[in-house]
């Protein structure tokens, strides 16, 4: 368990730094964090993994109160590291959340500016089918007409 406590908050300094470079703009080394998130994601799935089959072991259910009554009765030290653990688990979670809101919000302003983007070309179309300019397009006089 103290291997897992090391894997979650090294995740939670990982999807840290991950919020400052959202926030930062930073793109570029988003890319590499990405790599990291993952394997350090399948690191922490199989911690997990292997404590839960420890503790099925022990337990006849794995539920929050029957693993806390059990580590109070049978090991302190389980129990601190398994309240670090939850914890650090809450913490990655919340992180992850606001990751995903600040991403979709990237996602929503991107396409905002293409959109806007699209439609100042399609306003501006200064050129005809025929390759000439087609300044009368949006309506009113054409250049030089009086």
């Amino acid at each position: 368990m103290a291997e897992e406590r090391a894997a979650v908050r090294s995740f939670v300094d990982l999807l840290q730094q991950e919020q400052n470079l959202l926030t930062e703009n930073s793109i570029d080394p988003l890319m590499m964090l990405a790599e990291q998130k993952s394997t350090r994601a399948a690191q922490l799935g199989e911690l997990a993994e292997v404590r839960h089959r420890l503790m099925l072991a022990c337990l006849p259910e794995l539920t929050a109160p029957a693993i806390l009554a059990w580590f109070k009765v049978n090991s302190t030290e389980g129990l601190v590291l398994w309240q670090e653990i939850s914890t650090l688990a809450e913490q990655a979670r919340q992180l992850n959340h606001i990751n995903g809101e600040l991403i979709q919000m990237k996602l929503r302003h991107n396409q905002q500016l293409l959109t806007a983007l699209s439609r100042a070309v399609n306003q501006a179309n200064l050129y005809g089918p025929d390759g000439q300019t087609n300044f009368s397009a949006g309506g009113g006089r054409s250049l030089g007409s009086v």
